[in-house]
């Protein structure tokens, strides 16, 4: 995502990138964007979007509806087909103050990200870098801890099921895991 902003524009220091636009809909002026995520919550109730082309501004969504895997959108002030592969490629972000509100034991990835993983045996396994989706179910990607020795740990990748993944703690910046140093 581009930080630069048009001028004199108040961006939201917490804005959290959730997809990007793949292109237009139809002749309209629709976009077609793409989720991060396989359920597009943020997308579909938050009314107010950044977009980073041609440089970072926000936009009004009139209309969002899910179409396939993606979510097609009406913005306001887009018109026309031209005016929506203008957009293409550009970088969906939101407030991440606005993102609805989950149950207790749910989690938005964006939230795990930076999280210390830690064991049972209260070993340091790395930080969790990433998220990705297999299917199944969410896995962390966790970056090793850095021994300061040349040659480097490998990324753990841990399944985010409850087999596994026994505390997270957002408070302490902390997941526990049944994992060993070993897998």
């Amino acid at each position: 995502m581009s930080s630069s902003a048009a001028p004199g524009v108040q961006v939201p220091d917490d804005l959290t990138q959730v997809g990007y636009v793949s292109g237009a809909f139809g002749v309209t002026g629709s976009i077609r964007v793409t989720p991060f995520s396989e359920d597009a919550d943020a997308l579909l109730s938050i009314k107010t979007w950044w977009v980073d082309k041609p440089s970072l501004r926000s936009v009004d969504v009139r209309t969002a509806k899910m179409h396939g895997g993606d979510v097609v959108v009406q913005l306001v002030g887009t018109i026309g087909r031209d005016a929506a592969e203008a957009l293409k490629g550009a970088a969906v972000s939101v407030s991440r103050a606005e993102f609805p509100e989950l149950p207790a034991d749910e989690f938005y990835w964006t939230d795990l990200i930076g999280l210390d993983v830690v064991n049972l045996q209260g070993e340091n396994l790395g930080t969790v870098s990433d998220l990705m989706h297999n299917g199944a179910q969410s896995i962390l990607r966790v970056a090793p801890v850095e021994t300061g020795s040349e040659e480097k740990a490998p990324e753990r990748l841990i399944p985010f099921v409850d087999h596994f993944v026994k505390i997270v703690d957002q408070e302490a910046k902390k997941i526990t895991v049944d994992w060993g140093l070993d897998y």
